[in-house]
C-alpha cells in the first residue's frame, strides 16, 4: 500500500504532457526529415488536349457576337421546327412522341410546350395558354432574358438586368410543379389542363 506522500507520479503521454519531438512526415511515403510544408496539391492540373486547345484557340479568336449568333441559331432551329412540323394537325390516334406520356399516359411538365410555341408565333396567346400556360407566362421573360445577354455580349449594350432572387425562382419552380400535379388529375376542373 502506498501512503499519501509516497513518490510522485509520473507524467504520462496524456493531457498537459509535451509529447517527444519526432518528425511526421507531411504526407505517406515522403521522408520524414522533410520540412511538412509545402503539401503536394490536392490533385494535378492536367494538360489539356489537343480538341480542348483547338476549342480554346477558336473561342479566344472568336468575335464576341460569335456565341449570341450561335444561340441564336439554336433559338431559331426551334422555332423552325415547331413552325414546319405543326403539332396542332398531329392524328387523334397517334403516338404521344414524350415518353414520359407513351409510358404513363400522364403529361409530363413540358407537355404542350410545343404546340404553345406554335400558336404563340402565329399570334393566338389564348390557344397558347391552353396548352402551357406557364410557357407562355415565361416566354416574356425568357425573351428579355435572351436579348439583354445577347446585346451586352456582342455589342455592349446596358440593358437593366432582371433580378431573379432564389425565392422567385424557388416560386416559379413550385409553381410549375403545381401545375404539373394539377393538368394530371382526372376530374373537373382539372381535366381542361390535360392536353
Amino acid at each position: 500500500m502506498t501512503s499519501v506522500g509516497g513518490p510522485a507520479a509520473q507524467p504520462g503521454p496524456g493531457i498537459g504532457s509535451a509529447a517527444p519531438e519526432q518528425p511526421v512526415p507531411p504526407y505517406p511515403g515522403a521522408d520524414p526529415a522533410a520540412p511538412p510544408y509545402p503539401y503536394p496539391p490536392a490533385y494535378q492540373v492536367a494538360e489539356p488536349d489537343r480538341f480542348t486547345r483547338f476549342v480554346t484557340r477558336l473561342y479566344d479568336r472568336a468575335p464576341r457576337w460569335a456565341v449570341p449568333l450561335a444561340a441564336l441559331g439554336c433559338v431559331a432551329a426551334g422555332v423552325a421546327y415547331a413552325l414546319v412540323s405543326d403539332p396542332t394537325r398531329s392524328a387523334p390516334d397517334a403516338a404521344p412522341s414524350c415518353l414520359l406520356k407513351l409510358t404513363t399516359g400522364l403529361d409530363c411538365p413540358g407537355c404542350g410546350g410545343t404546340r404553345a410555341l406554335w400558336y404563340a408565333l402565329h399570334g393566338d396567346l389564348p390557344a397558347a395558354a391552353r396548352h402551357h400556360f406557364l410557357f407562355v407566362f415565361a416566354l416574356p421573360f425568357l425573351a428579355y432574358l435572351f436579348v439583354a445577354w445577347a446585346g451586352r455580349q456582342a455589342f455592349g449594350w446596358r440593358l437593366p438586368q432582371l433580378e431573379l432572387s432564389p425565392k422567385v425562382l424557388g416560386g416559379f419552380l413550385a409553381l410549375w410543379l403545381a401545375f404539373s400535379v394539377a393538368r394530371n388529375l382526372p376530374w373537373a376542373p382539372f381535366v381542361a389542363l390535360y392536353v
